[in-house]
């Protein structure tokens, strides 16, 4: 895929389309209709013109009530579309919100990342919204946007779910997982995320340890996969057992994004 899919935002961090990835029986998936992104509190106006006309008609947001209550996202003017939420929370430790002042420095970013996406898998919340994520896209027309905080760990399990249901392989699902590292708008997340985690550890977070919170590894991926393979027996397993993904919903999907 040769293409730059991030949209030039301000105020809004890993803006993207997540469509363009070839399939492995020579289809593609639909550009144009996937965004993904990080919260819109500090969505400028030139953000905003910018989103206007992707005519996105459905948003799924991700975020418990906590961080829609904390960070209210902006919106273009005007948009009518539906904004699907969970009422309560999704997550009981984001890592950008609930950072221990006592927390061992060595390791503790990849730790506390690694704890997300062990617990992300079997997280009755998360699990609801991603089967309310999956069957609205199969619903609505139009352009959709799926985000949360900072649009790369709820937000990147949820693109990599559609993804494989669209027959992209494994090794492209973990590069438009991977590529929130590419993002322009990094030190955008920075602001909004780092004096909050610093305040709560009373020291300064060093480089490493700031991109490996406030990106993505591998091995967040590979934890998430590896839980729910556990449960399901494979990810398909737990796409149906779990998400609720059957036959109908799956034909849905692949007949609505894939070129």
């Amino acid at each position: 895929m040769i293409r730059d899919a991030f949209l030039g935002t301000q105020g809004i961090h890993n803006f993207r389309d997540y469509g363009g990835w070839s399939t492995q029986d020579g289809g593609s998936v639909r550009t144009g209709v996937l965004f993904r992104s990080g919260h819109h509190v500090d969505a400028t106006d030139a953000d905003l013109a910018a989103i206007a006309p992707l005519g996105i008609r459905t948003v799924i947001d991700l975020r418990g009530e906590s961080e829609r209550a904390a960070n209210p996202c902006r919106r273009v003017q005007g948009f009518d579309g539906t904004v699907v939420f969970y009422e309560g929370e999704t997550t009981s430790s984001p890592p950008h919100m609930d950072i221990r002042p006592d927390s061992s420095f060595s390791d503790f970013a990849r730790g506390r990342m690694l704890a997300v996406y062990t617990r992300m898998a079997d997280n009755p919340a998360m699990i609801e919204m991603f089967g309310r994520y999956l069957n609205i896209l199969a619903q609505r027309d139009g352009a959709s946007l799926v985000h949360c905080y900072a649009g790369k760990d709820r937000t990147g399990v949820a693109a990599t779910m559609l993804l494989h249901i669209l027959g992209v392989s494994v090794e492209n699902q973990r590069r438009e997982f991977l590529r929130t590292n590419d993002s322009p708008t990094y030190a955008v997340l920075a602001r909004q995320s780092l004096p909050g985690i610093e305040a709560r550890l009373g020291r300064r977070i060093d480089e490493i340890a700031a991109r490996d919170l406030l990106g993505v590894r591998e091995e967040y991926l590979d934890r998430y996969l590896e839980i729910a393979t556990a449960r399901h027996g494979s990810l398909d397993g737990y796409l149906e057992k779990a998400i609720g993904v059957d036959d109908a919903l799956r034909d849905a999907l692949i007949a609505r994004f894939l070129a």
